[in-house]
């Protein structure tokens, strides 16, 4: 069940763990198995690292545990901070231009690269609790809509995510 190919990823990682993380709680695990295990409780993992292969497919399963793709930012970061943020759902060209998208896990990457990247915690947190204030007050795009429940449009949500924002917001912005 041990793919060669994750073989010398495990001796890196572990390396790396040795010589400079020490005081972190390393756990190996078969991808199937982690699958599994975000599934069953996702809550046990607070840091998942892997290649860009099991990481799409962790990712696509994590991402399903909040009800939509549409609702999981993403982050590949460089060991200096530069990263690169995206929505795990990617561009969806299915819906493009139809108003239907759901736009949270966009404003939730750019939340990640406020905290991460800029060192604006604050303005991180602000923009979660934007999105948190919004799904509070019951909106939902058509992706995490329930059963008669009029889903808003992409617009609609990301208004409503600016005005909570700027009502939150220390800057005012």
């Amino acid at each position: 069940n041990v793919m060669k190919s994750g073989v010398l990823w495990k001796q890196v990682v572990t390396a790396l763990h040795a010589a400079e993380f020490s005081d972190v709680s390393l756990e190996h695990v078969l991808a199937d198995n982690c699958a599994m295990q975000l599934v069953r409780n996702p809550k046990q993992y607070d840091v998942i690292v892997c290649d860009n292969l099991f990481g799409d497919i962790l990712s696509d399963v994590a991402a399903m545990l909040t009800g939509s793709l549409g609702m999981l930012p993403s982050a590949s970061l460089n060991e200096t901070g530069q990263g690169m943020y995206e929505p795990v759902h990617g561009s969806a060209p299915d819906i493009a231009g139809r108003n239907e998208a759901n736009p949270l896990a966009t404003i939730l990457s750019l939340a990640m690269l406020f905290r991460h990247s800029l060192d604006e915690a604050g303005v991180a947190k602000d923009l979660e609790a934007a999105v948190g204030d919004v799904l509070d007050a019951g909106l939902r795009t058509g992706d995490i809509a329930a059963e008669g429940v009029a889903p808003v449009g992409t617009d609609a949500m990301t208004d409503a995510v600016i005005d909570a924002f700027r009502s939150r917001s220390s800057t005012g912005a």
